[in-house]
C-alpha cells in the first residue's frame, strides 16, 4: 500500500495498477489496515458472505421474532439492533446501541407475546421509538405468512435501512469508506434475496414442500444466502482493484503488484493422506501407478497457469512482495515460479525507507515508472510453462 501510494503521488491513474493475491482470505484484513493507513480505498473481488452482513442479521431477527411466540426482552429488540427503523419518520433513526441496552435493562425478565411487550413498554420505558417500533410489530405480527406478507415485511425493513443506517454507517466511516461499501453491497444483495426468498416460499406452498410459518422463511433464507453469486457485486471507480489470481485471466493493465509469492502460498501446499512419494509417481504415471488417477490439486499447473496470467496482465510492469518469516519466526522461503522471472531486488534499506514516515519510492520502481512514461510497450506473451 506504501508502494500504491507513492506511485499514484507520481501520476499513476488507479485503474492502472491491480493488487492480485493467490487467496484474498488471509489477506483482506491486513490489506484494509495498511489501506487505511495510506489513504487508499480498496475493492476486494471476493464473494460478499451474506449470511455475516447486518442487513440479513436484521432480516433473520425479524424472523425469529415473528415465528416465536413468547420471547425475551432480547429477542424483541434484536431487530433495532440491527439497525431496524421505520419508512417514515427516519431522522432519530436508527436507535444507538446504548438506548437498547438501557431499554434491555429497565424491561422486565421472562418471555411474553408481542402484544404483552408492547403494553410493557410503554409502562418501562419513555423513549417513544420504541413505542413506534412495537406498533409496527403489532401491525405485522402474523404467524403463518404468505408470501405477500414476508415480502412486505421484510422487504420494507430493507429498505428502510437502505434511507437511514447506509447513511449513518458513512457518517461515521473511515476516509477508505470499507463499511460504507459493505453495507451497501449486503443492502443490495439482501434486497434482491428477499425478492428471491417471496418467490420459492410462494411455489413451496404451492407444491405442498412447507406449511406457511417464518421458520420455513428463515430456513429459505439461509438457504439462498448461502448460495453466493459473482465475485464483484459493488464496483468504485476511484480504489484499487485487489483480485485472487483465478479472477485476472485476460485482464490488461499497465501495472501488477502481486503479493504472496511464497513457496507455502503459490503454488498452495494441500493436506492429503496420500504421501507425497506416492502423489509424485501417480503424477509421473510411474510403475504400477499409471492407472491411478491423479487429484487436480497433487499438481502445482494451476496455480502455475494462474501465476503466469497474473504476470501476463501487466502491460508495463510487475512489481512482486513476499514475506521472509512466520509470526513465530520460521523461515518462509519464496515461491519456486519466480525462478522463471527476471528480476531486479529492492534493498533493505530502500524497502524500510518506503515505509517510513519520509517515504521514497525505491530507484528500480522509479525506474519502472520512467521507463513506462517514455514508450508504453506491447504486452508481453510470456508462456505458461
Amino acid at each position: 500500500m506504501a508502494t500504491i501510494s507513492e506511485v499514484r503521488d507520481r501520476g499513476v491513474d488507479v485503474r492502472d495498477i491491480v493488487v492480485v493475491a493467490r487467496d484474498l482470505d488471509p489477506y483482506e484484513q491486513p490489506l484494509t489496515r495498511a489501506a487505511i493507513q495510506y489513504g487508499v480505498t480498496p475493492v476486494f473481488w471476493t464473494q460478499l458472505r451474506v449470511t455475516r452482513t447486518e442487513p440479513y442479521a436484521l432480516i433473520a431477527a425479524l424472523c425469529t421474532l415473528f415465528g416465536a411466540g413468547d420471547v425475551a426482552a432480547a429477542t424483541l429488540l434484536e431487530p433495532v439492533a440491527q439497525r431496524w427503523a421505520p419508512l417514515t419518520d427516519t431522522a432519530s433513526w436508527p436507535l444507538e446501541q446504548s438506548t437498547i441496552q438501557a431499554a434491555l435493562e429497565a424491561l422486565p425478565p421472562g418471555h411474553r407475546s408481542i402484544a404483552e411487550w408492547a403494553e410493557t413498554i410503554q409502562t418501562h420505558t419513555t423513549d417513544e421509538r420504541l413505542t413506534t417500533y412495537c406498533d409496527w410489530l403489532l401491525s405485522h405480527a402474523e404467524r403463518e405468512p404468505t408470501p405477500e406478507t414476508v415480502g412486505t415485511v421484510l422487504g420494507a425493513s430493507i429498505d428502510a435501512y437502505r434511507e437511514t443506517s447506509v447513511p449513518a454507517r458513512k457518517q461515521a466511516d473511515s476516509p477508505a469508506l470499507m463499511a460504507t461499501e459493505t453495507a451497501a453491497r449486503a443492502t443490495v444483495r439482501v434486497t434482491r434475496l428477499v425478492e428471491q426468498v417471496s418467490h420459492k416460499y410462494d411455489e413451496w406452498l404451492a407444491d405442498g414442500t412447507v406449511s406457511r410459518s417464518w421458520d420455513a422463511v428463515q430456513e429459505l433464507c439461509e438457504l439462498l444466502a448461502t448460495q453466493r453469486p459473482g465475485r464483484r457485486e459493488h464496483s468504485n471507480a476511484w480504489a484499487i482493484d485487489i483480485m485472487e489470481a483465478n479472477d485476472v485471466w485476460g485482464l490488461s493493465v499497465p501495472f501488477v503488484i502481486a503479493v504472496g509469492a511464497t513457496a507455502a502460498e503459490w503454488p498452495a501446499q494441500t493436506d492429503s493422506v496420500v504421501p507425497t512419494e506416492l502423489q509424485e509417481a501417480v503424477l509421473a504415471a510411474a510403475g504400477e501407478t499409471d492407472t491411478v488417477a491423479p487429484r487436480t490439486a497433487w499438481g502445482n499447473g494451476r496455480d502455475r497457469d494462474h501465476f503466469a496470467d497474473a504476470m501476463r496482465a501487466a502491460e508495463r510492469g510487475v512489481i512482486v512482495t513476499r514475506y521472509t518469516q512466520t509470526a513465530d519466526g520460521g523461515v518462509v522461503y519464496p515461491s519456486p515460479f519466480l525462478a522463471s522471472l527476471e528480476m531486479e531486488t529492492v534493498s533493505e534499506q530502500a524497502r524500510t525507507q518506503l515505509v517510513s514516515t519520509t517515504p521514497q519510492l525505491p530507484e528500480p520502481i522509479a525506474a519502472l515508472l520512467s521507463a513506462s512514461t517514455d514508450t508504453v510497450p506491447a504486452p508481453t506473451k510470456t508462456p505458461h510453462e
